[in-house]
């Protein structure tokens, strides 16, 4: 439970219905079911478009009270006077009309607003070229809290640059009832799971799939959609086109090590964990992954992840490193993210960056 009163939290998010398409929904989900637990009352509004509403896969959640509107004014109309009394409202990033719904937030909201940047390389790379599909510039000084899935030097430009008041990261999570270690056998050395991206493929390719050409013997695998046709996947990498989120859970549990391929603008921005790095741990399965700064300080080097810049040392891992050894980095990076990165710490984080701007704002008042 919540140590003081609980909040009365609005979140107006791009989706928590519906998980089509988007990553938005799991990550709402999950902190969202979080922060009931810990006593908050939570009112989500999501705009209602036709893509979400032809793929609910979620379309009342229990945790929170859901409601869609259809536009602007319905918003207007329908809500106001919640946003208005809300302890705190926060904006997500990709929400439809975002620059307008902020504008009315900070207008209307007496509470602390805060914005929840999912994509902050990407919102970051979209001010800078002046697109403002969602965030505008000035927008930032006046929302209290910037949320950002990216911390590190990025907190930094928000907080200097864009002139947040107080810019603080909450990363994606996890859920530990769905990720953990199962006995399964072993079907592949080394595995990923990944959408195809112009980006991530080059990385794939130097250090997985030439590994997998350098090693007739071993078993590989990815999954994924829109691979082109084009990919000259090795003899022994098997393809899998598309694994639904149920089966996450085996397939990384199938695997002597997961491979983790990272996103070039999330790379530049650094400090930027994806959601597979968290799942993967969570099913104590050793991760080999490309590197970038601040991976160092969610997982040691050597201990809890492994470093690997070419196809050799990626062959040097799968190869040489004893099945003791193995399990045991497994299980060191499965308690780090127990310990740091489940949905129930966004949560906590949340509520802590709240209680310090009520303090802050208590004393100037």
């Amino acid at each position: 439970m919540t140590h003081g009163k609980p909040l009365n939290i609005v979140i107006l998010g791009l989706s928590i219905t519906s998980s089509w398409g988007n990553g938005h929904a799991t990550t709402f989900r999950g902190l969202v079911r979080e922060l009931a637990a810990r006593g908050h009352e939570v009112l989500f509004l999501e705009r209602d478009v036709p893509w979400y509403a032809s793929n609910r896969d979620l379309p009342n959640p229990e945790y929170c009270t859901t409601e869609l509107y259809a536009s602007l004014e319905d918003l207007k109309a329908r809500f106001t006077e919640p946003v208005r009394e809300a302890d705190l409202v926060m904006v997500g990033s990709y929400v439809p009309e975002g620059v307008t719904v902020g504008q009315w937030v900070n207008q209307t909201a007496q509470g602390i607003k805060a914005f929840y940047d999912i994509d902050t390389p990407v919102t970051l790379a979209k001010l800078r070229r002046e697109d403002f599909e969602y965030l505008h510039p000035s927008l930032i000084p006046q929302y209290d809290l910037y949320l950002s899935f990216t911390g590190g030097p990025t907190l930094d430009v928000l907080e200097k640059e864009f002139g947040s008041p107080m810019a603080r990261p909450l990363y994606c999570s996890f859920d530990p009832e769905l990720y953990y270690p199962e006995a399964q056998e072993n079907q592949w050395d080394l595995g990923y799971l990944g959408t195809y991206s112009d980006d991530r493929q080059p990385p794939l390719e130097k250090l997985m799939l030439d590994a997998a050409r350098q090693w007739p013997d071993g078993k590989f695998v990815v999954a994924g959609p829109q691979y082109p046709a084009a990919v000259q996947w090795p003899a022994n990498t098997q393809y899998i086109h598309h694994l639904p989120p149920a089966e996450h859970r085996k397939f990384y549990n199938q695997q002597r090590f997961t491979q983790n391929i990272t996103r070039q603008d999330m790379i530049q921005a650094g400090y930027s964990p994806s959601v597979r790095l968290f799942e993967a741990a969570a099913c104590g399965t050793p991760i080999i992954s490309d590197y970038w700064d601040g991976l160092d300080t969610l997982f040691t080097f050597g201990s809890e992840i492994l470093i690997s810049r070419s196809a050799q040392e990626t062959l040097s891992y799968l190869q040489d490193i004893p099945e003791t050894e193995r399990q045991a980095m497994g299980e060191k990076a499965r308690q780090k993210v127990l310990a740091h990165h489940t949905a129930a710490h966004r949560a906590l984080e949340v509520e802590n960056y709240v209680r310090e701007l009520q303090n802050a704002f208590s004393i100037k008042s």
